[in-house]
């Protein structure tokens, strides 16, 4: 497993989400230490605790495991998906409008 492109994506998501490593660590009922160490590609989490991430940033488990998966495992709906989890309210606003004005223009 490539721990430092799973640890980095959970650092993206868990600040994208507004959380502190100590706010997600609590969450997670976890030391904030060692999501530090998860974060920075130094341990891997035991499958509970990468769960509980999941869960509390509301992720999906493909999207942070996309590099040990690989290409030909992850559809490209389900990484649409995964992208559109990973953005804030404010991002997912504006990704919508321009897929409607995308839609909108081809219809003309």
């Amino acid at each position: 497993m490539e721990t430092k492109g799973l640890g980095k994506r959970i650092n993206m998501v868990r600040k994208d989400r507004g959380f502190t490593a100590d706010r997600l660590s609590e969450l997670c009922s976890i030391n904030a230490t060692y999501l530090r160490q998860i974060e920075g590609g130094t341990k891997v989490p035991s499958l509970p605790v990468f769960i509980n991430i999941c869960n509390a940033l509301k992720i999906s488990p493909d999207y942070l495991l996309r590099d040990a998966l690989g290409d030909n495992e992850v559809s490209d709906i389900r990484e649409l998906a995964e992208l559109w989890e990973s953005t804030s309210p404010s991002q997912q606003e504006i990704a919508a409008a321009m897929i409607r004005a995308v839609l909108e223009r081809r219809e003309d």
